[in-house]
């Protein structure tokens, strides 16, 4: 873990419980654990740690984990978590509990988000505490980092070229700070300092001090060393995408000793690591963030020695002879024995009038973290009725005064988790309207303002009636349908009519020339392989992507032994 600069500005670890000899003895495991880098603090109440906690906020303090016992007289510690939340809501909380208590830990994963119950008493803690307490500080600075920011990034809210280098460093996980010139008076005196004109937004400030006005995102990657490029002249495995199926890939491909790269054309994650929450992945009962699952993803393929090339565009594919030969944007090519395409897919746009013409400015595709914060007590709509639809509306209703979900379809059951579903029917500040499409959206002063949409009802005789009405809008996020990223296979690779690659038994019909069955996710061209949702018939769930990108290395294995 990093060390902070001053030891008197450690972040905090609070640990409350009402009994003097538990909560000595939990204050001096953590204090043996970690306590080089954090303050351990503790606290004999519920309201007692209140009070601490406001006094660390006043003063500018990080407040980095609470650790409560769940049976204290007056206040709970679920009770006490509810609070404590509201005064520092980026620290991660951990309930104590007893064996007969695990129900209530349970529930409390849903009413304070809890992000993890630990059963007393654990011993050893080398064992049974400090890897959990280890994990959740690393996501804690992780995010803490992103907060404090190295790069700052000055610019207008509803400006194109700014949200796309705020999507980039988001989803990169760049520590950086935003700037808006049009909110922040640090962002005009900066302006002043630097003799930079508005006109020449958006501008990075780099920690070396240097300046970029109005940089492209390569070229803004290139000065942060997030690009790359190979270091090999043959791979045996190349994985093109980085969301949860390539990354996968890239973990199982690297780890079995073969030689990997995996390129990605804007950040590891894909689509699921822009889901503010992901509750239904097996092995995290307190769900999380699609952007902590594409950094572990990320870090694991890493470390078990996958080459990452991001920010780089794969534009074309050849087969010669056993080689495979992967085109990048950039002029280089790689050359490899095998190829999974994990390149998954993105957002179809909307063309009804107004929305090509205020993309960035007001209307935005996924993005829900990137822009959340500044929704604050706005009017937010999200398009769509899937899962991410879904998210991202739980996600803003944190922040937004009001959400709106409108949905093509009579209910949300046909496309929804269960779970989701019952989350936004408990948000007050939450409507669904169903049957319901935008067919316009207009503008003021450069950024969305309004909205038409199209409500189709029952006319009371058994026929149908459609009407329309305007509503006021201060942002727009567009979840709807899936366009699969696999032009650059044209000609190479056979696809279904929607541009999805075919694979298995639906390749051996569409132009398969061995003598051999191609292998479950083998593509017309033997050696190439499919994983994910970019595959025809796919199923959309981060999990059956993982164990697709897992499932592709295997039979990578069997075709180098095979043929």
């Amino acid at each position: 873990m990093s060390t902070p600069q001053s030891p008197q500005r450690r972040p905090v670890i609070l640990a409350v419980d009402d009994e003097p000899t538990v909560l000595a003895a939990v204050a001096r495991d953590l204090r043996r654990g970690f306590g080089e880098h954090y303050r351990i603090m503790r606290a004999g109440s519920g309201p007692e740690a209140l009070e601490i906690l406001a006094q660390l906020r006043t003063r500018g303090d990080a407040v980095a984990l609470l650790v409560a016992d769940q049976r204290m007289p007056g206040m709970s510690g679920t009770e006490y978590l509810v609070e404590a939340r509201k005064i520092v809501p980026d620290a991660k909380r951990v309930l104590l509990t007893a064996y007969a208590d695990t129900s209530a830990a349970i529930s409390a994963i849903n009413d304070v988000a809890l992000d993890y119950y630990l059963l007393k008493p654990w011993d050893p803690p080398e064992e049974q505490l400090y890897p959990v307490v280890e994990d959740l500080l690393t996501t804690w600075e992780s995010g803490a980092a992103l907060n404090a920011g190295g790069v700052r990034l000055i610019g207008h809210r509803f400006s194109k070229d700014s949200h796309d280098l705020r999507d980039f460093l988001a989803r990169n996980r760049v520590p950086a700070r935003w700037l808006d010139v049009e909110r922040d008076g640090e962002a005009r005196e900066l302006l002043g300092v630097i003799g930079v004109e508005t006109d020449c937004l958006p501008v990075a400030l780099m920690e070396d001090g240097s300046v970029l006005e109005r940089p492209t995102i390569l070229e803004l990657a290139e000065r942060l060393g997030v690009s790359s490029t190979p270091t090999q002249d043959h791979y045996d495995l190349v994985i093109v995408g980085g969301g949860p199926a390539g990354l996968a890939a890239a973990v199982y491909g690297a780890s079995e000793g073969l030689k990997t790269v995996l390129v990605e054309r804007e950040a590891t994650g894909g689509q699921a690591g822009q889901s503010s929450r992901i509750e239904n992945y097996l092995g995290f009962p307190a769900g999380l963030s699609g952007s902590d699952l594409a950094r572990r993803g990320t870090d694991q393929a890493r470390r078990l020695g996958a080459e990452l090339l991001t920010v780089s565009d794969v534009v074309g594919l050849r087969a010669e002879g056993a080689g495979r030969f992967v085109e990048l944007a950039s002029g280089v090519t790689l050359s490899a024995t095998c190829v999974v395409v994990a390149s998954g897919v993105s957002y179809r746009q909307l063309e009804s009038p107004g929305f090509p013409e205020l993309t960035g400015a007001g209307v935005y595709y996924g993005a829900a973290l990137t822009e959340a914060r500044s929704c604050t007590d706005q009017h937010v709509v999200v398009i769509g009725g899937a899962n991410s639809a879904g998210q991202a509306a739980v996600h803003f209703a944190e922040y937004a005064r009001q959400v709106t979900m409108l949905v093509r379809g009579p209910n949300l059951e046909r496309s929804m988790s269960h779970y989701l579903i019952q989350q936004l029917a408990d948000l007050p500040n939450v409507e669904v309207r169903t049957n319901t499409v935008a067919v316009s959206a207009a503008g003021a002063d450069g950024h969305l303002s309004t909205m038409t949409v199209e409500v189709t009802g029952d006319d009371g005789a058994g026929g149908k009636v459609v009407t329309q009405e305007t509503m006021d809008v201060d942002a727009c996020f567009v979840f709807i349908g899936a366009r699969p990223r696999t032009d650059w296979l044209d000609g190479v690779v056979a696809r279904d009519e929607r541009g999805f690659i075919l694979a298995g038994a639906d390749a051996q019909t569409a132009g398969w020339t061995q003598a051999r069955d191609p292998y479950l996710l083998e593509t017309t061209v033997p050696g190439v392989f499919v994983a994910g949702d970019v595959r025809a018939r796919s199923i959309k769930r981060v999990a059956s992507a993982v164990g697709e990108g897992s499932m592709s290395v295997s039979l990578v294995h069997q075709y180098l032994v095979e043929g």
